[in-house]
């Protein structure tokens, strides 16, 4: 049964947007927490779009449940983590340019470095998950890294029209296995939302589906904790929709 992490980053965009005070995503974590969430993740992006240094401080402290940051693989973002020391990293890549993160981490293309990292921060008990697509070249290289999770790139599967949406399904599934036969531990995440999250859910071995952008819009109508309520209830007891046939690889 896969656990939900909540991303809280569009609580903070909206505040960016007119460099105001207010809505204060620390203040939300309790209602996604009172709604269930196991886990809250942020994205300290190196522009500072949207979270800030102060809120991933006062989550630090206030998080009930588990931090999450979510990171760019450099110098900077290291020395915040392990200042604050949150409960997971997931090391992701990041364009200035983007509107949100467009795809996996290179892990393969990084090597020695990216080890280094993991390493740094596992050495001080912060555990470590790559954000990388569901290729075989990619998980392999994340074991090589040292890193004990990944975290499978579900960004084709959401944007996929629904003709192609069993074939990317299968993608992550086969993904799933490769990683698990390689003793990585498994979550995913990217453009998850209410319609789509079942069969990401069902895959054997997942373990947590990291979700914001879809839980923050609808809580514009049901409030967060009731959002938050929902989507856990579609990622612990997921229907098996006869259209994408058997989860297993």
């Amino acid at each position: 049964m896969a656990s939900l992490g909540v991303n809280i980053d569009h609580i903070a965009t909206v505040r960016q947007a007119r460099r105001t005070v207010e809505p204060d995503p620390v203040s939300y974590v309790l209602l996604a927490e009172l709604g269930g969430a196991d886990g809250i993740t942020v994205h300290l992006r190196e522009d500072r779009r949207h979270i800030q240094d102060r809120d991933v401080e006062l989550l630090r402290q206030t998080v009930r449940s588990r931090l999450n940051l979510e990171m760019a693989a450099t110098a900077e973002m290291a020395a915040v983590a392990l200042r604050l020391r949150p409960d997971m990293v997931t090391l992701v890549p990041e364009k200035r340019e983007e509107v949100t993160t467009e795809g996996g981490l290179d892990v393969a293309g990084q090597g020695a470095a990216l080890a280094d990292l993991v390493g740094r921060l596992q050495q001080e008990g912060i555990g470590v998950s790559l954000f990388v697509d569901p290729v075989a070249q990619q998980l392999e290289a994340s074991q090589a890294s040292g890193a004990r999770w990944v975290e499978l790139h579900t960004g084709a599967y959401a944007d996929a029209a629904w003709s192609e949406q069993p074939r990317e399904l299968a993608r992550l599934c086969e993904a799933s296995f490769i990683a698990r036969s390689l003793g990585l531990r498994l979550n995913a995440g990217h453009g998850l939302n209410y319609q789509n999250v079942e069969p990401v859910a069902g895959i054997e071995g997942m373990e947590e589906l990291n979700i914001g952008h879809s839980i923050v819009a609808r809580a514009l109508a049901v409030g967060l904790s009731q959002a938050v309520r929902e989507m856990k209830a579609l990622v612990q007891n997921p229907r098996r929709d006869p259209l994408f046939g058997s989860l297993q690889p």
